[in-house]
């Protein structure tokens, strides 16, 4: 090549494209620094931490809401609201009873947390359109996926557990004496399906939990970004675009969470399968069942929401400076 950036064999240096080199997108959009797969790892450390923080933070609120969906009309009906379950427990159990089951989210929130804003990031970086932007249908794909990988590998058995802890708390004589006294009893009375009870309607609420959330939060970016990806979001702003899409996901799919706890509960055996357990609630208790525990849910939920991604948002972050 001469000086001029001529080559005898390819003409001007200018017209030449190195199908190697960077592309604007990924300036704009980091991808030049991580490729999905070390995103989706950068993704997996940062959810896991974020997990662990999280749920310490919002369990009781958790608790609250478990026990009022758990709770049935009739003679055995033990709350009459979020104040009454509070009160209850605390006078029973004292304040450490509001974090019973702790443990169980504790040791399942790691993981379930890992999994998702891992999935999450490995997925969006394969569907990243060239504008460094997620298409509509990117976006709940991304999200979908991201809530079907947590419901089979993390929150199904974590979750089945928890309500059964809790659950074994309302009786009279609690039979569990701790998380692994608790794990082993379950499986060796119940065999490992035990622990994956409530599968499909633990899917379908994940599933649509994660495809609302992240479609809600990635879109409230892209407007504050208004076509800049490389404009930083506020730490602020992102916990008020997550109490949004937190608020969405609990008005979107509440009716799932609804079977799905009474399906992991102590008297899951009564029904048949998911949409059993749908149609028995409907017959018993009607329509308004299906929104039980939407307050103290929705509360939990938007403060939840809130919080992962200003944590997670944080975390990504500093990796982004250093790790590549």
């Amino acid at each position: 090549m001469d000086r001029l950036g001529m080559s005898p064999s390819l003409g001007p240096a200018s017209h030449f494209r190195n199908p190697f080199g960077r592309r604007p997108w990924m300036e704009q959009s980091g991808a030049a620094a991580a490729a999905p797969g070390a995103k989706g790892l950068k993704g997996i450390v940062a959810g896991g931490i974020t997990g662990g923080i999280e749920i310490c933070i919002t369990f009781p609120t958790e608790y609250v809401k478990t026990q009022l969906q758990l709770d049935e009309k009739g003679a055995t009906k033990q709350y009459n609201g979020i104040m009454d379950c509070v009160k209850k427990t605390v006078k029973t159990n004292g304040v450490l009873g509001l974090y019973r089951g702790l443990s169980v989210l504790l040791y399942g929130s790691i993981p379930k947390s890992a999994v998702r804003f891992g999935a999450f990031e490995s997925l969006k970086g394969r569907l990243m359109e060239p504008n460094g932007q997620l298409s509509t249908s990117g976006k709940l794909l991304a999200g979908l996926g991201a809530g079907v990988a947590e419901a089979i590998l993390a929150v199904t058995p974590m979750e089945t557990v928890k309500v059964k802890f809790i659950n074994d708390q309302r009786s009279g004589t609690p039979k569990y004496k701790g998380f692994f006294h608790g794990v082993g009893m379950i499986v060796r009375q119940e065999g490992l399906s035990g622990v994956y009870k409530g599968l499909t309607a633990t899917i379908m609420k994940q599933g649509s939990n994660q495809a609302i959330r992240f479609y809600v939060m990635e879109s409230l970016k892209d407007v504050y970004k208004g076509g800049d990806q490389s404009k930083p979001v506020p730490k602020m702003v992102v916990g008020a675009f997550g109490a949004v899409a937190g608020a969405a996901s609990v008005f979107g799919n509440t009716p799932i969470d609804v079977v799905k706890t009474r399906m992991q509960g102590l008297e899951a055996a009564k029904y048949k399968n998911t949409m059993d357990c749908a149609m028995q609630i409907w017959r018993n208790e009607g329509p308004a069942a299906f929104y039980k525990g939407t307050v103290p849910r929705l509360s939990r939920v938007c403060l939840d929401v809130a919080i992962t991604f200003m944590i997670y948002d944080s975390f990504m972050d500093l990796f982004n400076k250093f790790w590549r």
